[in-house]
């Protein structure tokens, strides 16, 4: 099959032939040798209001229905994190109705939940605050039953004026919280607003802090998922976690060299990528298991320079990229998304994403996806 794209990095169009075989699809049992998470987005109602600043308004069928292909594929769901728009567009009262029906379906133990303060006015929050606002959401995680993920925190951002106040923070949340919880740290290329985050714009102080925080509450944190798309840190990071604490990888841009690991450790899974790239990551996650390393790195290797794009600047638009993987793969009708997200990539940059997507083998069904291609052309007013 052939069509014609807008070119990347210039003007005009060029003719694209696909050359991409998909990746197999089948069902598989969760892989044994990872822990892995795909944080997975949400589907807009294409018929409803939802235009930047407007309240939510999501298609559950399709929204679910996605989850369930992934706990198919033998992946774990983070649900409710960046990647489902905290923050961009998806707000509290739409938060906890998709982590009650998500978690209703969820296999067991086989969902994790954001837990935040993005209910909180961005005006001028003050600690306890923001302490407030993440036991309010820590609450709902544990109702549904489901492992906390303790977001990192725009309001907790602006309101610590010292690692101090971090700690009073999360030394409650961890002794509240009921199972071990995962926490997060996201580094200001997803979100700018949290550029200091752990109290100092030093990264290894920073670190300094997170080790100190899990050394002092070993039995209450399960792991830490780190995305700061640094190998070497979130490796040196790793090798100083206590036994037991496990580095949930959020780099969509070296996964593969970090979930298999060195000698000494490996980093398990947290990755938005991984709900675009799904087949592929189950396909790598079963060779793995049976120490068949050539297949591992032959399925991920092609989907590198597709994350790498899809999380290029301004990193935090990622989220356009896994949409509209999702539309192009037919598991939503429309190219839309809460809050009007699906305009913060231009048309070049979803064409490449289309490129990159074929020759990663993780367009499930291209004539589907070229056909949807040609949609979006004609509706940008290209005649292809």
């Amino acid at each position: 099959m052939e069509l014609s794209l807008p070119a990347f990095g210039s003007t005009g169009l060029e003719p694209y032939r696909l050359t991409g075989e998909p990746v197999a699809q089948g069902t598989y049992s969760p892989a044994t040798s990872r822990l892995a998470f795909a944080a997975a987005h949400v589907v807009a109602d294409p018929l409803a209001d939802n235009s930047p600043g407007a309240p939510a308004v999501i298609d559950w069928e399709h929204t679910l229905e996605f989850r369930r292909h992934l706990w198919s594929l033998g992946l774990s769901v983070a649900e409710a994190m960046d990647t489902a728009q905290r923050g961009m567009g998806l707000d509290w009262k739409a938060t906890q109705e998709l982590i009650r029906r998500s978690a209703a379906e969820a296999p067991d133990g086989r969902i994790a939940v954001g837990v935040g303060t993005d209910q909180l006015p961005p005006s001028d929050p003050q600690l306890d605050a923001v302490t407030a606002a993440y036991e309010e959401q820590l609450a709902v995680a544990e109702e549904v039953g489901a492992q906390p993920i303790l977001m990192a925190s725009r309001a907790l951002c602006a309101a610590a004026e010292s690692p101090d106040d971090y700690r009073k923070v999360y030394d409650r949340l961890l002794n509240q919280s009921s199972r071990p919880v995962i926490l997060h740290w996201l580094g200001s290329m997803f979100d700018p607003a949290l550029e200091g985050y752990w109290g100092s714009t030093s990264l290894d102080a920073a670190a300094d802090t997170v080790v100190e925080l899990i050394n002092d509450n070993v039995a209450k944190v399960d792991g830490i998922k780190v995305s700061l798309l640094d190998a070497d840190r979130e490796v040196a990071l790793r090798n100083r976690l206590p036994e037991g604490v496990r580095l949930y990888t959020g780099d969509d841009f070296n996964y593969p060299e970090l979930i298999r690991g060195d000698n000494a450790r490996h980093s398990d899974a947290l990755l938005g990528i991984f709900a675009a790239i799904a087949p592929a990551a189950a396909t790598a996650l079963k060779a793995l298991d049976d120490g068949d390393l050539e297949t591992y790195e032959k399925v991920f290797a092609p989907t590198v320079p597709l994350a790498r794009h899809i999380f290029s600047t301004p990193t935090y638009y990622y989220k356009t990229g896994i949409a509209f993987l999702s539309w192009l793969n037919g598991f939503q009708p429309g190219f839309t998304m809460v809050g009007g997200l699906q305009t913060g990539r231009s048309l070049p940059h979803l064409a490449e994403t289309f490129r990159l997507a074929d020759q990663a083998g993780v367009l499930t069904n291209p004539t589907l996806a070229v056909d949807r291609f040609r949609q979006l052309l004609r509706v940008s007013g290209i005649d292809a």
